[in-house]
């Protein structure tokens, strides 16, 4: 006998008498489920409110620890730009080769307003 001469009579046959049986439910069960359908449902619960942006991206961040770390890290890299301690100067004179320095005022609005000279 080959492989793909299969005699499949006898399986043939037990399908057809599990067709030939046709499944019931009980009468208890029909019962029982007939009972759980009259039972009153709970009433449903009102949608939670939406938080606002400002919420959703505190949550994105971690909470207010993390969003204090942030500001504390940016204080401290605004205050390390604009006092740079020896070891940053001597760091970028190295890496540059001159020392850099930036003005945040524009020239012309210094000696335009006169605010800035003594008396």
């Amino acid at each position: 006998m080959m492989m793909t001469d299969r005699n499949d009579d006898m399986l043939e046959d037990i399908f057809a008498q599990a067709r030939a049986v046709a499944p019931a439910p009980s009468d208890d069960l029909i019962a029982r489920v007939l009972a759980g359908a009259t039972l009153p449902q709970a009433a449903p619960k009102p949608a939670a409110p939406r938080r606002s942006i400002g919420q959703q991206l505190l949550d994105l961040l971690g909470g207010w620890t993390s969003v204090g770390g942030l500001v504390t890290a940016t204080c401290a890299g605004v205050w390390i730009g604009v006092a740079p301690p020896s070891a940053v100067q001597d760091y970028t004179a190295a890496y540059f080769g001159d020392e850099i320095s930036v003005s945040i005022f524009s020239e012309d609005a210094i000696f335009a307003t006169g605010e800035f000279f003594d008396g």
